[in-house]
């Protein structure tokens, strides 16, 4: 319980960092330190360290500059320290999580009298796989191709140019002289995504303790580093992955951690992706054929290791097995996607309400069952390999082992990931719950056409509510768009937070009303009317513009922002930076560059300038936003979300597309304001929200800017 040790504890800390740093309280951040403290000082322990009861959750949405880092910080880190628990900080953008390492965690410990320690913790894919590089460096070297890695590497070493291997060697030259410790993100230079991808790894392919450079693993050293510290910094991505793997496989298990998830908003949608599911049919048969093929030679380096032979003799039939079927349905899932309407931008044939028909759901079962005893099989000889590489009486080279036990490890991991596809589509939906969206895409890929399969849950609720809030000792959730229509219900039904949680909404220390501006011209047009409304932008404009240094123009659709700069004279497009012309970065740096310069600059972007992005002061003191940024309805997620909640009575447009679009739109207006002395304008160019019912609504959940229309 929150002890008067604790309160005098987070109250004293609290008020020597704003006396260290000459700061000033603010409202909305005390009253987020309270419901925090609150919240997990309310948190009993059994005599097992576990959790008992519920009502462990804190739901705080705080705008910004309320402080939220500094406010979470300071009252968790002492109840974390006093339960006996991890502290995991999990964010959605490696910005903010750097952010919290490099500034905000040093800043606290500095300041506050707070005592503790805190780590970053990252997944494999960020660290440098030294079996890997060495491999591949041989290989490249070598005047023929290295046996035994042949197989595996060969897709590795093909293409790597001259200056490619050099960045590898320089790699090892680093490492050897301790000046990298083999984080993707330390590397000084960076480092293109195609370059390191072949030198990094995966759960499934990564031999762990048994690897020879054990000793000299970046991921195993951070790993350890990680078990001895108070705070663990991570994010939303890692967290998932812990929990598909049963919690604790990285991170601290749920029931030992506190979370605090900033940019909270995001973890729904990210739990989607990790509990989604597809599989490309011909690349998957290719694979199935080019794998057996393959056998002959991984079986010449490691026969006799273990029972590895007992299980590889039934590889050819299962892998054979599994093509076949994969080859039996599609063409009655060609035959469907066949019935797509040729305007249809994204060739997505749908299932409507996620139900497959019971002879293509027949068919569906028995490639499952054709993918699951491939995963066992391949899951059998990794463990074989395992126990091969323990045992020193292995008449197998241990090189051998670790060379070829990555392969068995990816076609394992593909194996059970097709699996997990056809599972979904062979297994009809729990009556009562929300369905699964299955959707089939046509894809090209260099030349020829493929079906993408795929499955995916229409809300991660549930998922979240099992795997992590009804485990976890505790968490806190916040962001500065957590609320819809100024209600919870929209967060709380995809994230699946408890009722009984602390919801909250803090005020932001900013002086809307007097610093900002929210017009809606006369002259904007409904954005109903495509045309017109483009034409009406065009117009509006050069005029809105004309006195701003700097401004971001945000569109909800590539097209639109094309015509519009299209449209304008040749002298404005001059003074515009345009999304997809140069990377985000660059636009934006660019940008600053004009303005320092005191040159007009204007960002046109769409959704991801719309959130993330910070421009202070003169970088952007007029925020347009062309209209009301409804999704597009031909997401097969969202249409299915939309095709339940109309089956079971509701409205999808008010329940789903008009909160949606109000969280977008308070996130785009919220690029205005980004310190206490920033002032501006805010222009909405879309007429409906005067002129229809639900406009009302969405404005009066817009920050409190004054207004002019």
């Amino acid at each position: 319980m929150l002890t008067n040790d604790l309160k005098r504890q987070i109250q004293g800390a609290y008020s020597q960092f704003l006396e260290t740093k000459g700061l000033q309280p603010r409202y909305g951040q005390k009253l987020m330190i309270a419901d925090i403290a609150r919240t997990l000082g309310g948190i009993v322990l059994d005599d097992n360290d576990q959790r008992h009861g519920d009502g462990h959750i804190c739901v705080v949405e705080a705008g910004t500059g309320t402080g939220k880092t500094v406010a979470y910080l300071l009252a968790a880190l002492p109840i974390a320290k006093a339960l006996g628990k991890k502290l995991v900080v999990s964010t959605a953008t490696v910005a903010l999580q750097e952010q919290i390492v490099n500034k905000d965690l040093p800043d606290v410990r500095n300041n506050s009298g707070l005592q503790f320690s805190f780590a970053l913790a990252k997944g494999r894919g960020r660290y440098l796989c030294l079996s890997k590089l060495d491999n591949l460096l041989q290989q490249v070297d070598a005047p023929v191709p290295v046996d035994p890695t042949q197989a595996l590497y060969e897709e590795y070493a093909s293409g790597v140019d001259e200056q490619t291997v050099k960045i590898y060697q320089n790699m090892v030259d680093a490492l050897a002289a301790n000046e990298w410790d083999g984080d993707k993100d330390a590397w000084a230079d960076g480092v293109e995504d195609d370059v390191w991808r072949r030198v990094t790894t995966d759960h499934r392919q990564c031999t762990g303790r048994r690897c020879s450079n054990v000793s000299s693993c970046s991921f195993l050293k951070a790993r350890d580093n990680i078990g001895n510290v108070d705070c663990i910094v991570t994010n939303h991505d890692l967290v998932l992955a812990d929990l598909a793997l049963g919690g604790g496989a990285i991170l601290p298990a749920p029931e030992d951690a506190i979370y605090i998830f900033d940019e909270g908003h995001h973890l729904p949608d990210k739990a989607l992706g990790h509990f989604a599911h597809h599989s490309r049919m011909l690349s998957t048969s290719k694979w199935l054929d080019q794998s057996n093929k393959q056998l002959a030679a991984m079986l010449g380096h490691i026969s006799g290791a273990g029972n590895v032979d007992r299980f590889a003799e039934q590889l050819p039939a299962a892998m054979l097995d599994a093509r076949q079927e994969l080859d039996r349905i599609y063409p009655d899932f060609q035959a469907l996607t066949d019935t797509i309407d040729d305007d249809d931008r994204q060739l997505r044939y749908r299932f409507e309400g996620g139900v497959i028909p019971p002879e293509q759901r027949q068919q569906c079962e028995e490639i499952y069952r054709a993918f699951d005893r491939l995963q066992d099989l391949l899951g059998k000889i990794a463990r074989e390999l395992e126990e091969a590489m323990e045992d020193s009486y292995c008449e197998v080279p241990k090189v051998d082992l670790e060379n070829w036990y990555p392969l068995v490890g990816t076609w394992q991991a593909r194996a059970e990931a097709n699996a997990a596809l056809w599972e979904s589509f062979a297994t009809p939906d729990k009556e009562g719950v929300p369905p699964t969206a299955r959707w089939i895409t046509v894809v090209e890929i260099s030349g020829y056409i493929d079906l993408e399969v795929c499955s995916s849950p229409i809300l991660a609720s549930g998922t979240l509510a099992y795997g992590l809030w009804s485990r976890c000792c505790g968490a806190v959730v916040t962001s500065a768009t957590l609320t819809a229509l100024q209600k919870f219900d929209r967060f709380r039904m995809r994230a699946g937070t408890p009722v009984d949680s602390c919801y909250n909404s803090v005020p932001s220390p900013f002086d809307y009303q007097g610093n900002g501006l929210l017009a809606i011209p006369e002259e904007a047009a409904d954005a109903g009317n495509a045309m017109a409304h483009s034409d009406s932008i065009i117009e509006l404009l050069p005029k809105l513009l004309k006195e701003e240094l700097g401004s971001l123009v945000l569109f909800s659709s590539r097209r639109q922002m094309r015509e519009v700069f299209e449209g304008l004279p040749i002298s404005w497009q001059g003074r515009i930076l345009m999304q997809g012309e140069k990377s985000k970065q660059e636009i934006i740096s660019a940008h600053k560059k004009a303005v320092d310069r005191e040159m007009q600059s204007v960002i046109f972007g769409l959704a991801s300038f719309a959130e993330g992005i910070d421009l202070p002061g003169s970088y952007c003191s007029h925020v347009v936003i062309a209209k009301i940024p409804f999704a597009v309805p031909d997401d097969p997620v969202e249409a299915s979300l939309a095709e339940w909640v109309e089956a079971r009575g509701g409205n999808p447009f008010m329940e789903i597309t008009v909160p949606d679009a109000c969280v977008r739109l308070i996130q785009a207006s919220g690029r205005l304001l980004r310190t206490e002395s920033d002032t501006g304008q805010v222009t909405l160019l879309d007429k409906r929200l005067l002129s229809r019912r639900y406009g009302q609504a969405i404005l009066n959940s817009l920050p409190p800017f004054a207004r002019r229309f």
